[in-house]
């Protein structure tokens, strides 16, 4: 049986890339493939390293332009041919040329539920305009910020004007919400058309 490989971008913690851990260190069927960096220390690659994923760290930092950065990504990327690339807290907005290349087979996690809500601080937005539900959203990448087809979105009835409390409670459904989308989009039940 072929594997259906994934690719995890990580700048950070790696709560999401652990909820994905979890859901599929047993599965024969997907796996993660690989997980890549570009900061050192985030404690995503120490969680890669416990279960012996393959893991990198590519500093942006070293490299003269975003494309440069970008086409030492791919070439990490081009070892595994992943099916999926998951942007999971990767703090880089990807130019048109990385978006193109994987155009169907990157997926990123938003804490809103978009089209509201894009870019940063979503929590601090949700409780200056008094949201009455907040959430995540899933959704394809394309070349526009926090936009491209939504995959599926959950969401929650603000009760908190404590953005702490909301964004452990995003936490809780993204790492739900995720790994479900992952196997959903493995077993073809989500893909473009067009």
């Amino acid at each position: 049986m072929t594997h259906f490989k994934v690719a995890v971008l990580i700048s950070g913690n790696g709560s999401n890339l652990q909820a994905i851990i979890d859901e599929f260190k047993e599965s024969s069927h997907i796996k993660i493939c690989c997980v890549i960096s570009n900061k050192e220390d985030a404690y995503g690659l120490e969680r890669a390293a416990k279960v012996n994923i393959d893991r990198y760290f590519l500093d942006h930092t070293k490299f003269c332009t975003r494309k440069d950065f970008e086409t030492g990504l791919t070439d990490i990327l081009e070892k595994y041919n992943p099916d999926l690339i998951v942007l999971a807290g990767f703090m880089r907005i990807l130019s048109e040329f990385f978006v193109e290349k994987y155009k169907g087979k990157l997926i990123n996690i938003h804490p809103s539920l978009l089209p509201k809500h894009k870019g940063l601080n979503t929590h601090q937005k949700v409780i200056e305009e008094g949201d009455e539900f907040h959430g995540v959203t899933v959704h394809f990448v394309d070349n526009t910020l926090d936009g491209g087809p939504i995959c599926a979105q959950a969401s929650f009835k603000v009760e908190t004007k404590d953005v702490k409390v909301l964004e452990n409670e995003v936490h809780k459904i993204e790492h739900e919400l995720y790994p479900k989308v992952i196997k959903d989009i493995a077993a073809g039940k989500i893909n473009i058309i067009n």
